[in-house]
């Protein structure tokens, strides 16, 4: 008689450790996990090319906060109660341990998600939470009587429910966003954030591969700028340069229905007059080499090519040959030159939104509805998004566990 019903709406990364937390930290709630398909897990069983980037190698809370373009002023009192570093020894305290590479990014030494996912349904069974699969909750309504919500499922049954999570991911189709704003939750609208640039341009033609190092991106026009590596692709550019920008520009790039001028420098160390003094410093140093055969500002071989091309010099022309304006014709291609964006990609099979539960709704402190007591919310249900990296499981990890230890308390 003195069990608390509790029930998570949600089987992804969010939902799972929403669940396993409050059923851990309070063996009399009885909890039980609804997801509406048949997959449990998807997005980690995709993630990081199939190896789950579970977190960042990012200690400190301010810090970290400042990778999310939306939710980190929300995020940085909940990264003091839950960060990278319990998410660290939760994994490992079950028996799996996290590598870091040299990016920051971590991952599982076994270099496969199925590891996380076997640890999270462990994990799940261990503290007996009920999962149910192809059940998903088609409305919850108010127990005005004892507090608590009566859920109708798609299988035709209801259940009770004492408390609530709801963690369906940020899909506008979402049960969980209609469940939301039926209890006067304000949305603000999902559309991606970390997304692929299509273009269409002789300069990336046949290149899909070529990889730089390091590349400074920019919208023309706009404030928005970021750098990292940058990879050529079939349909365009992507690599943590263009993605980084695709979520701090969500919003903005949606309402240009993304068709857009992107700046971009390949050799971010120069600007085209640094990049046209070494130029001519290489003219003078080796004068009858093929302007081709070298790249002097350290830009890919047959990237360089193609811009030596753009700026209008033969393929075969030594370096003896290319007058001075041909040269600053040749920085500018490096350090400045424009593409147009037409449309965009999903990162890979990765889904991530902005857009959800206006945070202003929200106590961070439980992750709890401050409309409707009882109510929680955790991972992309809610208006948060990180750039790539591992930061979107982060948010996850620490939105579930404080959802699910309130919802114990």
């Amino acid at each position: 008689m003195n069990e608390r019903q509790v029930s998570v709406v949600g089987g992804g990364a969010a939902g799972f450790f929403g669940a396993i937390a409050c059923a851990e930290a309070n063996p009399a709630c009885r909890v039980t996990l609804y997801e509406a398909t048949a997959h449990l897990l998807a997005k980690v069983k995709i993630s990081g090319g199939g190896r789950c980037n579970v977190t960042h190698h990012c200690f400190e809370p301010r810090d970290l906060a400042r990778r999310y373009p939306r939710g980190g002023r929300e995020l940085t009192g909940a990264f003091s109660r839950f960060q990278p570093r319990d998410t660290v020894a939760w994994f490992a305290a079950r028996g799996v341990t996290l590598k870091t590479e040299p990016d920051g990014r971590m991952f599982p030494v076994t270099d496969n998600s199925q590891t996380i996912i076997d640890c999270l349904l462990g994990a799940a069974r261990q503290a007996g939470v009920q999962v149910r699969t192809q059940c998903g909750v088609k409305s919850v309504l108010r127990v005005p009587t004892s507090g608590g919500f009566r859920l109708e499922l798609t299988t035709g049954e209801e259940a009770g429910a004492d408390r609530l999570l709801l963690a369906t991911g940020g899909n506008k189709s979402s049960a969980g966003f209609a469940i939301a704003q039926a209890f006067g939750h304000h949305l603000e609208a999902p559309v991606p954030s970390l997304f692929t640039f299509h273009i269409d341009d002789p300069r990336l033609k046949d290149l899909a591969g070529v990889s730089v190092e390091d590349a400074a991106t920019a919208v023309a026009g706009t404030p928005l700028k970021e750098h990292g590596p940058m990879l050529v692709t079939h349909w365009g550019l992507s690599g943590p340069a263009v993605l980084k920008l695709s979520a701090w520009g969500a919003r903005l790039l949606a309402e240009r229905d993304y068709q857009f001028a992107l700046r971009v420098n390949w050799a971010p160390k120069f600007n085209a007059e640094t990049a046209r003094a070494e130029l001519e410093r290489a003219r003078g140093a080796e004068p009858r080499k093929q302007v081709t055969t070298w790249s002097p500002l350290g830009v890919p071989l047959r990237l360089w090519e193609r811009l030596v091309a753009a700026a209008g010099i033969a393929a075969n022309a030594p370096w003896t040959s290319v007058g001075n304006p041909a040269l600053r014709a040749l920085a500018a291609q490096v350090t400045d030159a424009e593409f147009a964006v037409k449309g965009k990609s999903l990162f890979k099979d990765e889904f991530v939104t902005c857009g959800g539960v206006r945070l202003s709704e929200v106590d961070f402190k439980r992750l709890e509805s401050r409309l409707v007591p009882g109510l929680h919310f955790a991972g992309e249900m809610l208006d948060i998004d990180g750039v790539t990296g591992g930061f979107n499981f982060q948010a996850a990890w620490t939105t579930g566990w404080l959802a699910g230890r309130a919802m114990a308390e």
